[in-house]
C-alpha cells in the first residue's frame, strides 16, 4: 500500500502535459489534480491518502511505466534520446537530413528547423551557449 501511495505522489508532482500523456481512470485523475490544487498541508496529505487508496483498485504498471518513461529510466526512453542525439547532430552536418525529417513527419515545421540549424551552428563557431542546440532537440522530441 505504502508503494501504490508512494506513487500516487509522484503523479502529483507531475506537471499538467505529462498527467495528460497518462491513461489514468477519471476519478483518480480528478483526485491527482484535486491534490495538486490544495495548499492546506493536512489536507494535501489527506488527499494523497485517498488517491493512494484509488490506486489499490487499478493496475499500476502502466502508470510505472510512463513514469519511468518520464526520468528516462526506460530502455526505450533511452533508446529515442539516443537516437534524436544521433539525429540532430547529423543535421547539423548536413541539412539534407531535412528530408529525412520531413518524409518521416509530415506535420514538421521544416522553416523553424532550418532556422534553428542555422542558429545552433553559429552559436558553435561564436563559442556561444547552445541555446539553439537545446532548442533543436526539443523540437525534434516533440515531433510525434
Amino acid at each position: 500500500m505504502d508503494d501504490l501511495q508512494t506513487l500516487g505522489v509522484e503523479l502529483v508532482t507531475l506537471s499538467k502535459d505529462q498527467l495528460k500523456k497518462i491513461d489514468l481512470p477519471e476519478n483518480l485523475g480528478v483526485a491527482v489534480k484535486e491534490a495538486q490544487r490544495i495548499t492546506q498541508h493536512e489536507a494535501h496529505r489527506r488527499q494523497l491518502q485517498y488517491i493512494g487508496k484509488l490506486m489499490r483498485a487499478i493496475d499500476p504498471e502502466p502508470i510505472r511505466a510512463a513514469l519511468d518513461e518520464f526520468k528516462g529510466l526506460s530502455a526505450t526512453a533511452n533508446a529515442r534520446q539516443q537516437a534524436l542525439e544521433r539525429l540532430r547532430t547529423r543535421f547539423l552536418e548536413d541539412e539534407t537530413v531535412i528530408g529525412e525529417i520531413a518524409a518521416a513527419q509530415p506535420g514538421a515545421d521544416l522553416q523553424l528547423l532550418r532556422q534553428l540549424r542555422r542558429n545552433a551552428k553559429k552559436e558553435q563557431e561564436l563559442g556561444k551557449p547552445p541555446r539553439a542546440f537545446r532548442e533543436l532537440f526539443r523540437v525534434l522530441k516533440e515531433l510525434p
